[in-house]
This record gives C-alpha cells, structure tokens and sequence, in this order.
C-alpha cells in the first residue's frame, strides 16, 4: 500500500515539474543565461520552504510515519566540498538541462534520450561511493 502512494505521490510531483515548466530545458536554458526569474522563483520558493519545514522538523521533534524521531544529523562546516560539489551539480545541470528531479519526470514526458543523462548520473554516484574515501573532504 505504501509504494501505492509513493507512486501517487511521484506523479503528482512529475506533474507539477512539468506543469510549472521546471522540467523545460528552455527556462533552465533562461535561467542559466539570467534572463527570466522564472526558475530562480521556483528554487526560492523551494529553498525557503525547505528551510522552514528541516525547523519545524527540529524544533517540535516531529517523527517519521514509522513513529520513530526524525533526526537530522549536522553538516560538517567544510567550505570547499560545497564550492566544489555545487560546480560540479551546476556545470553537469548547465550542460544536459536538467537537474536529477526533473530527469525522471522528463522520462515519463516521453524524452527517452534523458536515460543517457540518468545513467551518467548514476555512474557517477557509484563512481563517488567508491572514490568518496580517497577524496579530500
């Protein structure tokens, strides 16, 4: 029954990605070249809602739909894994188009080609699971 409604819920989302255009190769192509608000709008709204409910989440020790407590473990302060890693997420995004959410709503749109883009992202999660040791963060 769960899965049920992960799946309800994964449409619902697909269909809002494509529905506000966030999935669009076009105003992400915009958006990079700094001439619509378009998708800076959508990541703001995104953000700040993020940021308020990982509070709301904190403060009144909400749980999980298990019943267990949900705890957020801090981040490590470290500057240069995040100047690196968000170069890295903003030239791979720049150069195929499309951020990992939108990729599988794309799939769903009928743009088969994006499962090049799904597996390269993949391949690249596995290939950093293996070197994340070895990197100096």
């Amino acid at each position: 029954m769960r899965q049920l409604l992960y799946l309800v819920i994964g449409i619902f989302f697909g269909m809002v990605m494509m529905k506000s255009e966030a999935a669009s190769w076009y105003r992400i192509y915009e958006m990079f070249e700094f001439k619509s608000f378009h998708m800076y709008g959508i990541i703001g709204v995104a953000l700040g809602l993020g940021i308020i409910i990982t509070q709301v989440i904190k403060r009144n020790q909400i749980k999980s739909i298990d019943g267990k407590l949900i705890e957020i473990a801090p981040k490590e302060r470290s500057v240069s894994r995040y100047i690196i890693g968000g170069i890295c997420f903003g030239l791979g995004w720049a150069l195929v188009g499309a951020c990992p959410g939108p990729m599988y709503t794309l799939i769903g749109a009928g743009y088969w080609s994006i499962l090049i883009v799904i597996t390269g992202a993949l391949l690249g999660t596995f290939v950093y699971g293996l070197l994340k040791d070895k990197l100096p963060h």
